[in-house]
């Protein structure tokens, strides 16, 4: 049997549960975490050996990651809450917030939760455009601010939920549980079949920021990023700011030129794996890389990493 799928079988099988329900109680016990598209001597490949041995992302059916492929909105939406336990900022008044965003689509239950944690934001219309390629300064605006990685002062005005406190929101969670990642997996397949909980999601989210997670820049936004980049003045002017704190915070990592950003070019899937990977080092959730890991020569500011380690 084929292990690709065309797009009216997607839709066949996302509408025909029970077709899709056998799936789920064969996924893998234990996550894929080498891939054929992925050798040995790939840049991102320890980033993406610590997200998939903790089911934060995973490969495609046919057993391949594809790095370079760009990453949506949706798929970046369902990955970060799969990879961050965060505390809810606001409510949404209604199953499906998004126009474009049927409450049956398979990521709305990701996408909503996105929003909720400060994380996605919609357009001026009420639109997400879930299958928008999202640029790398955007993931990086995402990234800061979802996951309040800003000055102590602004922090401190950051409503907080607290914890084990009941919302609307938290109520449509308990509802609806968890994606089905079986099921997307068919769809669009980025995130792991197995519900295990990562271990960086072990222990219930703090109820305000710690310390360790503020990262206040130390200089000017925009003296930071011409500092570090020679394409600064790609940056967007309302991403300068969030991208001058990621760097600060080492959650940039840049392949093949440290020094190139590349703003306004989509995000691929091995990027991804990096950046998630270097926040949830700077919420001191899992171990940073071992210094002696060429993957390490392409995070921004390792000098100061380094210093600070």
């Amino acid at each position: 049997m084929s292990s690709s799928f065309s797009t009216k079988d997607i839709a066949l099988l996302s509408l025909g549960l029970t077709v899709v329900a056998p799936l789920v109680s064969i996924a893998p016990a234990i996550a894929q975490t080498t891939f054929p598209d992925v050798p040995q001597n790939y840049w991102a490949r320890p980033f993406i050996e610590s997200l998939t041995a903790r089911n934060i992302i995973a490969g495609y059916p046919d057993g391949t990651f594809r790095p370079e492929q760009a990453v949506q909105r949706d798929e970046f939406a369902a990955l970060v809450r799969r990879a961050f336990s965060t505390q809810q900022e606001r409510d949404i008044p209604s199953a499906s917030v998004f126009n474009d965003v049927p409450e049956e689509y398979w990521a709305n239950p990701a996408i909503e939760e996105a929003y909720e944690q400060g994380f996605m934001e919609a357009t001026e219309n009420n639109n997400f455009l879930p299958e928008e390629e999202i640029q790398r300064a955007q993931a990086l605006m995402i990234l800061m601010r979802g996951l309040n990685l800003v000055p102590a002062q602004t922090a401190a005005t950051t409503p907080q939920t607290t914890a084990g406190q009941t919302t609307p929101a938290n109520r449509r969670r308990a509802q609806r549980g968890s994606i089905p990642f079986a099921i997307a997996s068919l769809m669009q397949p980025v995130f792991s079949a197995v519900s295990q909980v990562a271990p960086a999601q072990a222990s219930p989210p703090e109820t305000t920021t710690p310390p360790a997670t503020q990262a206040a820049v130390s200089r000017p936004p925009s003296e930071i990023v011409n500092n570090y980049y020679v394409d600064a003045a790609q940056i967007p002017s309302n991403a300068v700011e969030d991208v001058a704190r990621a760097t600060e915070a080492n959650i940039v990592v840049n392949y093949p030129n440290v020094r190139v950003l590349n703003p306004t070019e989509p995000l691929s899937r091995a990027s991804a794996a990096a950046w998630i990977h270097q926040a949830l080092v700077r919420l001191g959730r899992i171990e940073p890389l071992t210094p002696n890991v060429e993957a390490t020569n392409y995070i921004v500011g390792r000098s100061t990493l380094e210093n600070q380690q």
